[in-house]
């Protein structure tokens, strides 16, 4: 059941993509109200990003893109040169599509006017991830781990400890499967991060899309997990046999780490505030659950079922030596992630990545419950056993292997029923736990392309950060104004233009805001306004308590000749 329901997290209804990266200032303002046409559209984001080329754009109040050059990227700024509109006067649109450093897709657009709004602006396109392709990107991840924890832990059991008379044929395929496991999820991986990238649709790729992949820190990721995975697959062989030397082995370690290192460059790590430090926890975490998952499987699915009750006494008590130590780092590794992608407490249970490992920690907590429990089952059973038995397990490969145990060491029927109990309540417990650990693997999928925590508090702290932006008519004037932003307290400041009915420029002699609360008697009171252009004036407004405020606009625009407009501002 609970694999079934890690694969119902993985193939049920996706969510909306969330972006990584999110939008921490834009030039002009969004929502803003220009006195006139800018030249170039400045974007900040909250990391480094690159630009999807073709995907960002400006355009006029008449639908066409003023766009005069390409959209450059340098570090999180990304700037987009345009020209003055045939029809200036409106909303524009600003759309686009850039790659968080962490490799993933963020796309939005927001709108700002010229002179007066338009009635209807622009319409952007559709920039979310499709359905098939938000599927396909965690399954490839999924693939990828599964594959990394059949390599590891089993070939950690046939180099160490594997018994001298039980048959490698097995384990050494499930190594062959996660080595195609991980060849197939880092393809697929490298084919679904460009319809991800670009906004298609699974199989709509150019091969311009995947030269870009191929260009970006996380397609290089992937060209160098494929490269470390050619190599390990060719020095192998001896190690999986028992036969490998200390040089090949210590050299397959080192092709490992590198491999490892691959998954944290494309995935959260790389736009970390600490990427040194989330890197190596990464790999701890990737490498302790690989161990420990990956050596159970080996065990449940083999030793087990087949391997003598003397040779169990032996092999057991070490593995579990090696869980422990395995756990701890796992812990630890996760920790450390969690602390730094998390960023605030309350990001915890606030956020959909908070939520999620909150979940990897309730299933790491039966799959620790059952580690114990099955440890405890090993130490029942682990009793002292005859020099030749340990030899069997030990011994060197290539020696000649030892006698059988002589009859008289042979356990009574009741010891022997009493051991095949036990063994039977261990293959369960263990068996829970490669099922729980599958899970995990799954919520780990997830949680790689979930926002993390400590951009989600930037994006909903974005989010919360109002602009209250309005056209006003009067038969003298139009007046266009905007308060960014709308909050209590003094800072908030009021840009107002006023243009001709026909959306010229219009010289303004005086202006006068007027703010007042009716609804809980707060008088009006007038907030000075300095004009900084002919037609232009900005001043700062003062919320003291929330509610609907009324502002009253009054512009002098000859010595005999002014006019008063009237909103209502709602202030939380």
């Amino acid at each position: 059941m609970l694999l079934l329901g890690g694969l119902a997290v993985l193939l049920g209804p996706p969510a909306p993509a969330a972006a990584h990266a999110a939008v921490v200032s834009t030039v002009p303002q969004q929502q803003v109200v220009l006195g006139f046409s800018p030249t170039e559209i400045v974007i900040t984001f909250s990391e480094p990003v690159a630009l999807v080329p073709g995907r960002a754009q400006v355009l006029a109040p008449d639908g066409k893109r003023i766009n005069t050059g390409d959209a450059t990227v340098r570090d999180a700024t990304l700037r987009i040169p345009i020209r003055v509109a045939d029809r200036p006067l409106g909303t524009y649109l600003v759309s686009y599509r850039v790659i968080s450093a962490d490799s993933h897709p963020v796309a939005g657009s927001y709108t700002f006017a010229v002179g007066a709004a338009s009635a209807t602006p622009p319409e952007p396109a559709d920039q979310t991830v499709r359905p098939d392709v938000a599927v396909a990107v965690p399954v490839t991840r999924y693939l990828g781990y599964a594959g990394l924890v059949l390599v590891v832990g089993p070939t950690l059991l046939l180099g160490l400890l594997w018994p001298r008379r039980l048959s490698r044929r097995g384990p050494v395929r499930l190594v062959r499967a996660g080595l195609g496991l991980v060849a197939a999820g880092t393809l697929a991986g490298f084919w679904a991060q460009a319809p991800y990238t670009s906004g298609a649709g699974l199989l709509d790729v150019s091969g311009a899309e995947l030269r870009q992949v191929l260009d970006s820190t996380f397609g290089q990721a992937l060209a160098a997990r494929l490269g470390i995975l050619v190599l390990v697959a060719a020095l192998l062989p001896p190690v999986l046999a028992g036969k490998a030397g200390r040089g090949r082995t210590g050299l397959l370690v080192a092709l490992g780490l590198a491999g490892l290192a691959t998954w944290p460059l494309a995935g959260h790590a790389a736009a970390s505030p600490t990427p040194l430090a989330s890197g190596i926890a990464s790999v701890v975490h990737l490498a302790a659950m690989s161990v420990w998952l990956g050596g159970l499987i080996a065990l449940v699915g083999f030793p087990l079922r087949a391997a003598h009750p003397r040779v169990l006494a032996v092999i057991l008590p070490v593995w579990s030596r090696w869980a422990g130590i395995a756990v701890l780092w796992l812990v630890a590794g996760g920790l450390v992630q969690a602390v730094i992608e998390i960023g605030a407490p309350e990001a915890l249970f606030g956020t959909g990545y908070g939520r999620l490992v909150l979940a990897k920690v309730a299933l790491l907590a039966v799959l620790l419950g059952a580690a114990g429990y099955a440890r405890r089952l090993v130490r029942r059973r682990a009793v002292a056993v005859p020099v030749a038995d340990r030899a069997e397990v030990l011994v060197p490969a290539g020696a000649a292997p030892p006698p059988p145990p002589s009859p008289s060491s042979s356990a009574r029927p009741s010891e022997s029923g009493r051991a095949n109990a036990g063994r039977r309540r261990l293959r369960r417990t263990v068996g829970l736990e490669v099922l729980v650990g599958l899970v995990v693997l799954g919520v780990s999928a997830v949680l790689v392309q979930t926002t993390p925590g400590r951009n989600a508090g930037i994006e909903a702290e974005i989010a919360a950060s109002d602009t209250f932006a309005q056209t006003l008519n009067s038969p003298l004037y139009t007046l266009q104004f905007d308060i960014y932003p709308v909050q209590l307290g003094s800072a908030n400041t009021v840009h107002a233009y006023v243009y001709t009915p026909e959306g010229r420029a219009l010289p303004a002699v005086e202006w006068t805001l007027t703010t007042a609360l009716p609804q809980q008697g707060v008088e009006p009171t007038d907030v000075p306004m300095l004009g900084v252009e002919p037609h232009h004036a900005v001043g700062a407004v003062n919320f003291p308590i929330p509610g609907d405020w009324e502002l009253r606009f009054t512009v002098r625009i000859s010595e005999i000749d002014q006019a008063t407009v009237r909103t209502v501002v709602r202030v939380r």
